[in-house]
């Protein structure tokens, strides 16, 4: 059950309108790490979590902050978009400058949602709920949690210098905070899944003796960098306690020749088989008027 507290959880009032800053904060709503997606993220990994107990408690206390967060940016892109377009496009034309500022609003707030927000990006791409992670593994899904709070917290660095509106700033210094704590749960809860022997540092902790034992632990040189090997994940023991990293210098393709099967002649796909000859094609069907004629040779 979910009950709704009318109090936004944190102030979300800009000092005047902005309807470009407006758009840009979609990104923080319905982008690819916006609210929207850790929402349901955190949301499916609680309804998803097979473990009653303190995991699942702090997932859903987490998924139902983010509610918040969206209700909170939702009300400050409708509070930025106050008096546009209607009040200020007329005004706009007149001024060659202003009308730049009000042409680079996404149209889809006043066409689809009457000066409101919408669940979409800053460019005007719906939310996908392909965007969330719930796998039902925790140290995954958890790793996944990191790297969101981590891309989100990232983008609302990047809009909290693209405004000198100090109501604005005020809601982005709250959200960065809380980027923040949740970055540092995540993190604490990966360590301690390991340390209540839930999970290892490998998801998931399983099938080590049926993969290849061999290729568990090298690093392959593939690229120019010269400091490939400067690193913890080049030498010396590997986080699962079960390795020790190699670093292969010069690596050896393993596998044959990456050729494709011959192609069905009626597929009409331009090759040569393994005979090096280009494969015969169909004989083409003769039109009737060739057939009849045929017939009275």
């Amino acid at each position: 059950m979910f009950r709704h507290t009318s109090e936004l959880q944190f102030t979300a009032k800009p000092e005047k309108p902005d309807a470009l800053y407006a758009m840009k904060l979609q990104e923080l709503i319905g982008g690819a790490w916006g609210e929207m997606t850790v929402t349901m993220q955190y949301l499916f990994q609680g309804w998803n979590c097979r473990m009653e107990g303190k995991y699942k408690d702090l997932i859903m206390d987490v998924a139902t902050e983010e509610i918040g967060h969206v209700e909170m940016l939702a009300t400050m892109v409708g509070r930025l978009l106050e008096g546009a377009p209607d009040d200020i496009t007329a005004e706009a034309v007149k001024d060659p400058a202003v009308a730049a500022v009000v042409g680079g609003m996404n149209p889809q707030h006043a066409i689809v949602g009457g000066g409101g927000a919408v669940p979409a990006d800053s460019a005007g791409t719906p939310w996908n709920g392909k965007y969330i992670i719930a796998s039902g593994n925790l140290m995954a899904d958890f790793r996944a949690n990191v790297a969101a709070e981590a891309q989100g917290r990232l983008q609302t660095a990047r809009l909290y210098h693209m405004t000198d509106d100090p109501g604005v700033k005020e809601m982005l210094r709250f959200n960065l905070a809380r980027d923040t704590v949740h970055q540092n749960q995540w993190l604490a809860a990966i360590e301690q899944l390991q340390e209540d022997g839930v999970e290892g540092p490998i998801a998931p902790d399983a099938l080590f003796d049926e993969e290849n034992q061999e290729h568990a632990r090298t690093q392959w040189h593939l690229s120019d960098g010269a400091e490939a090997d400067q690193g913890p994940w080049a030498s010396g023991q590997a986080p699962d306690g079960r390795h020790s990293f190699e670093f292969m210098a010069d690596p050896a393709p393993l596998g044959g020749k990456a050729s494709a099967p011959a192609p069905q002649p009626h597929q009409y796909v331009t090759s040569r088989g393994d005979s090096g000859e280009a494969p015969k094609q169909p004989p083409q069907a003769k039109p009737a008027g060739e057939k009849l004629k045929d017939t009275f040779r």
